[in-house]
């Protein structure tokens, strides 16, 4: 990690955690109350995790932006008895929803005795009356062996429904702590309903649960698919490059997943390689001229007879223009139509080296909703199980507008205005770019 010059870190003020009030049940979990033992403890309240662990010689002062810790409270604010929670999943697949719902079930009915757990279905579509979709209650066997497939168990929507009326389902429901588990558009939303909570004076927790394989949520190290994103791509990496290598002048493209961050597409790369040219939106990159793709490209070719390009489907931003088809959350559709970089970087290479007369074979690979659908792997599983139940401790606990972050392998409460308040994304100057085109030996692919 870089150091953060202090005037880009996140002010003090932002990293205020809102609860719901003085908790003052005891928790049911049992953990070990004296600090520095050989058991499982408590997390003091106001243990705080730097955001930047590095320095320099010479530096006397440390930045001041500190993230409170996640974990169980020795006093929580709901007592189980009584608790009535609910979970949602809102936007698109990602490996591991099923995973984190399984967990979150296990955690509050055995640890903490919450016997009253609702699944909204659909995403914030079950939370809307008119949709005459009902949630159905969640009990451990509903979902014991949920983990093992990939989607999700209470299904998903993209896009917002009216927060009032959500929010009136919420109270009919009589539940106390509401669980979203989505992405950037998820949390605007989760946001937006603990702001009407609060207009009306309700006591009920709105705490989110980080889910985007593209990894861009800023202020949160991972998000949980990201890990079994890359496995994925990876092996579509390696078929192309296999496919390239059979044959004289073989081109092999891969098409990943990156809306507006190329995470995945920069990791499948390192993982890989194997490949020769990564194109992310984050990097400029030129098609024609001396230095463009193409001509590098051609030059790669003539030097080992065969290519393989990774491309991110973010790249396809600049062919974006106003009338761009868009989802229901106001993404662009970059599967759709003139958007879709991969077939129109297919297009452009065949065109061009059918111009410069050459013997030669382009292969395009599309993996994208492969990878989304496949189950967890081993990693991810892990992680989603720590998120699933560091979130109903932040809940039970009483933590609201919150997301639940990791910063240093370490888990953190993140205030939703902050976390929405932008997007992680490649730092082009950073050390996961660099070790791209140290693992490419790409050059820049612009004047």
């Amino acid at each position: 990690m870089q150091t953060i010059p202090p005037s880009m870190l996140p002010h003090p003020t932002n990293l205020v955690v809102t609860t719901l009030g003085e908790r003052t049940v005891p928790s049911p979990l049992g953990l070990s109350t004296a600090r520095g033992d050989q058991l499982a403890d408590y997390t003091p309240d106001d243990t705080r995790i730097f955001y930047d662990v590095e320095t320099r010689a010479g530096v006397t002062e440390r930045p001041t932006a500190l993230f409170e810790k996640a974990g169980p409270r020795e006093k929580i604010f709901f007592d189980p008895a009584t608790t009535r929670v609910g979970i949602v999943s809102c936007g698109g697949l990602c490996p591991g929803i099923n995973n984190v719902l399984r967990s979150m079930v296990f955690e509050l009915h055995h640890k903490y005795g919450v016997e009253r757990i609702l699944g909204f279905r659909y995403g914030y579509a079950g939370l809307d009356p008119a949709t005459r979709i009902d949630p159905r209650p969640l009990l451990p066997a509903d979902v014991r062996d949920v983990h093992s497939f990939g989607g999700s168990f209470l299904g998903l929507s993209r896009g917002m429904h009216d927060v009032k009326v959500m929010v009136d389902t919420l109270v009919a429901q009589k539940i106390d702590v509401l669980f979203a588990i989505g992405g950037d558009g998820t949390l605007r939303g989760a946001h937006a309903l603990w702001q009407e909570v609060q207009s009306r004076g309700l006591k009920i927790g709105i705490v989110g649960i980080p889910k985007t394989i593209d990894n861009d949520i800023e202020y949160v190290d991972k998000t949980f698919g990201y890990e079994t994103a890359v496995e994925v791509a990876r092996q579509a990496v390696d078929a192309a490059h296999t496919e390239a290598i059979g044959a004289l002048n073989g081109v092999g493209i891969v098409k990943l997943m990156g809306r507006d961050a190329g995470f995945i597409a920069a990791a499948a790369t390192i993982a890989s390689h194997e490949v020769n040219f990564c194109l992310i939106p984050e990097v400029r990159f030129d098609l024609e001229g001396p230095d463009g793709l193409l001509a590098a490209l051609e030059r790669r070719l003539s030097e080992r007879h065969h290519a393989v390009i990774v491309v991110a489907e973010g790249c396809g931003a600049t062919l974006a223009g106003a009338d761009a088809e868009r989802d229901a959350s106001g993404n662009v559709r970059y599967a759709a139509g003139g958007t879709d970089v991969g077939p129109r970087l297919r297009d452009a290479i065949t065109k061009h080296l059918k111009a410069r007369g050459l013997e030669f074979s382009v292969k395009y690979i599309d993996p994208s909703y492969m990878i989304r659908s496949v189950p967890a792997n081993a990693h991810d599983s892990v992680f989603c199980d720590a998120l699933a139940r560091n979130a109903v401790h932040a809940g039970m606990a009483g933590k609201t507008d919150i997301v639940i972050g990791r910063m240093h392998r370490v888990f953190t409460h993140v205030p939703l205005p902050l976390v929405t308040s932008a997007k992680k994304r490649v730092n082009p100057d950073g050390s996961l770019w660099l070790a791209v085109t140290e693992a490419t030996g790409q050059a820049p692919l612009t004047r």
